[in-house]
C-alpha cells in the first residue's frame, strides 16, 4: 500500500500544476507579448521610410533591444528562435525549444492556424522548477520582403543579408507559414 502514495500524491497535485501553467502562461503572455506588435510595427515603419535593405537593423538590433528591455524588467530569459536560423549565436534553439518548434510545424500542417500555437510548461533544469513558454511566430507580408523565397530577394538585399548574417538559413517561407517563435524561461 506504501507504494501507492507517492502516486496518489501525485495525482492529487496534477490539478494545482494545472492551475499553476495556466496562471504562469497568462502572465507571461500579458508581459511579453506585446514586444511582439512592437517590432512587426518597427519593420512595417522601416520598410515604407527607409526600404528592405535599410530595415534589416530594424530585426537585427531593435527587435533584440525590444526584447531585452522585458528581459531585464523581469529576470527571464527571452529570445527569439527558429529551426533555420538567421542569426545563430542567438536564435539557435535548445533541445525543448527544437522539439515545440517541430511539434508547431505538424500541428500547423494538421491544419492549427499557426498565430495559435503555443507552448507551455514546468519542467527541471538543474534540479530547479522553471517554466517554458513558446510562442509561435507566422511570417507576415513584412516578413517575407527578406524570409520570402531567396529567388525572389534582389542582389542588393542578398548581398545586405549576406553581409549582416554571413551563415543565414532564414529564407525560403511563404505567408503564414511558422517563421520561428518567442520564447521564454522563468525559474520559479
Amino acid at each position: 500500500m506504501k507504494a501507492f502514495l507517492p502516486i496518489t500524491l501525485l495525482l492529487a497535485a496534477l490539478p494545482a500544476v494545472a492551475q499553476d501553467v495556466a496562471a504562469l502562461t497568462a502572465e507571461t503572455k500579458k508581459t511579453v507579448l506585446p514586444v511582439v506588435p512592437k517590432v512587426v510595427n518597427a519593420m512595417q515603419e522601416a520598410v515604407a521610410t527607409k526600404g528592405v535593405a535599410e530595415a534589416i537593423p530594424v530585426c537585427k538590433d531593435q527587435a533584440p533591444k525590444l526584447i531585452k528591455e522585458v528581459r531585464d524588467s523581469t529576470g527571464w530569459s527571452i529570445r527569439r528562435v527558429s529551426l533555420k536560423t538567421r542569426n545563430a549565436e542567438r536564435g539557435t534553439p535548445d533541445l525543448w525549444e527544437a522539439r515545440v518548434l517541430a511539434d508547431f510545424d505538424i500541428r500547423a500542417a494538421n491544419g492549427e492556424k499557426p498565430e495559435t500555437l503555443e507552448k507551455a510548461e514546468i519542467v527541471t533544469i538543474d534540479g530547479k522548477p522553471v517554466f517554458r513558454y513558446m510562442k509561435a511566430l507566422p511570417a507576415g507580408e513584412v516578413c517575407l520582403k527578406c524570409h520570402g523565397p531567396a529567388d525572389g530577394l534582389d542582389a542588393g538585399l542578398k548581398a545586405k543579408l549576406k553581409e549582416n548574417y554571413p551563415h543565414d538559413l532564414a529564407t525560403g517561407y511563404s505567408q503564414g507559414q511558422i517563421r520561428g517563435a518567442l520564447t521564454v524561461k522563468r525559474p520559479l
